[in-house]
């Protein structure tokens, strides 16, 4: 039996079908033509909130999640000493990042989750860090620019920063239900 005379034409309409519905479910490899750096500044937020020594990272563009592949993990010394993991996951969205993983703050002795950042619409000089129930202002202009890592730390006293002292705050379950607003530092 000979084939069907459009066998071509149907397997290029098969073939576009196939791509298509590949890339409506965002399923589709992302080619980065943007840096990670200019992908914070697209959704309002400042570049300088990563380190210079993002390896590679990934965006689901209808959902916001991301994954961030540093070099190696390192600190940044802000207003606060910054702890960034060797992967930072989260979702963004246009002035903020939720549901934050990879990145810690010290404070005291204490190195505490970053579970969110956001900036005001429209923006203003501030930018807030969520620390479980409490919400940190700061002043935007320090994270205007990238930063260099400083993954050597081991000093001692006011600037200490040895990661043994780790210490996650965390409420009970069912708490944070129960709390209508956030403290503000």
């Amino acid at each position: 039996m000979a084939p069907p005379k459009n066998l071509p034409l149907l397997l290029l309409l098969l073939l576009t079908i196939l791509t298509q519905t590949r890339s409506e479910t965002g399923i589709q490899t992302q080619t980065q033509t943007q840096t990670v750096y200019e992908v914070l500044n697209k959704y309002g937020l400042p570049s300088g909130l990563l380190p210079d020594c993002v390896e590679s990272y990934t965006l689901s563009e209808p959902t916001g999640e991301f994954q961030v592949n540093l070099l190696d993990t390192c600190y940044i010394n802000f207003d606060y000493t910054v702890y960034y993991e060797k992967r930072v996951t989260g979702q963004l969205k246009y002035g903020s990042i939720t549901h934050l993983k990879g990145i810690q703050v010290k404070k005291l002795f204490l190195w505490l989750d970053v579970d969110e950042i956001r900036v005001d619409l429209p923006p203003s000089n501030s930018i807030y860090f969520q620390v479980g129930i409490i919400n940190k202002k700061l002043g935007v202009d320090q994270f205007l620019n990238v930063r260099s890592c400083d993954k050597n730390r081991l000093t001692f006293g006011s600037g200490s920063s040895l990661r043994s002292w780790n210490f996650n705050f965390e409420l009970p379950p069912g708490v944070n239900d129960d709390i209508p607003m956030l403290l503000t530092e």
